[in-house]
């Protein structure tokens, strides 16, 4: 419970700094998860084709390639967490809002605020446990259980490295909403495949 206690005030603390330099963070942010969902999608295309080598591998010559298929499901991890707040900067995750959008205005702007601070709270206690057991996954020197015995611990620490950028985002939307003026505007995506608003 006193770890607990610990995230949260820690939560606090980021939310003030980011209060104060405002429009930099978003920036920077911003900049963050371009980067990191270029890393997602360069290591959706080498699982790809690690996947192919491994089929031809297997089927064309008679030699699967070893330890493919824990090397595949270590990269998907970070496939998902590079990628989980820029998703989230852009209202890109399925979420159910027929109630919601049914409430006045002011009703709906303070019951996203009130989400996105519970989310950002849970966000921010999964990212603190998440990085201890990344770190026990290091200490241990945890491998896969087959050759050529992968380590975990790259897997294991994008994890919480995802949940404390999303976290992060989503303090940046409180403050979008509380001081519109201050924060530049939310990231809209005007391509055919999102839905207006």
């Amino acid at each position: 419970m006193t770890e607990l206690l610990y995230v949260v005030i820690a939560a606090l603390v980021v939310t003030v700094a980011l209060a104060i330099v405002t429009a930099r963070a978003e920036f920077l942010m911003r900049h963050i998860e371009q980067i990191l969902t270029y890393c997602s999608v360069g290591l959706i295309l080498c699982v790809m084709v690690w996947v192919c080598g491994e089929v031809i591998g297997r089927y064309v010559f008679n030699s699967p390639l070893p330890g493919h298929l824990e090397g595949a499901e270590l990269l998907l991890p970070m496939i998902v967490f590079f990628g989980v707040s820029y998703v989230q900067a852009r209202d890109g995750h399925v979420g159910m809002t027929f109630v919601v959008e049914a409430l006045p205005k002011k009703v709906r702007r303070v019951t996203d605020i009130l989400s996105l601070v519970v989310s950002a709270l849970t966000c921010a206690a999964l990212a603190y446990f998440g990085a201890k057991q990344a770190w026990l996954a290091w200490i241990y020197e945890d491998v896969t259980m087959s050759p050529p015995y992968w380590p975990v611990w790259p897997s294991a620490a994008v994890i919480p490295m995802g949940y404390g950028m999303l976290a992060v985002r989503m303090v940046l939307q409180i403050h979008q909403k509380l001081m519109p003026d201050r924060f530049p505007p939310p990231i809209t995506d005007h391509s055919e495949i999102h839905s207006a608003e």
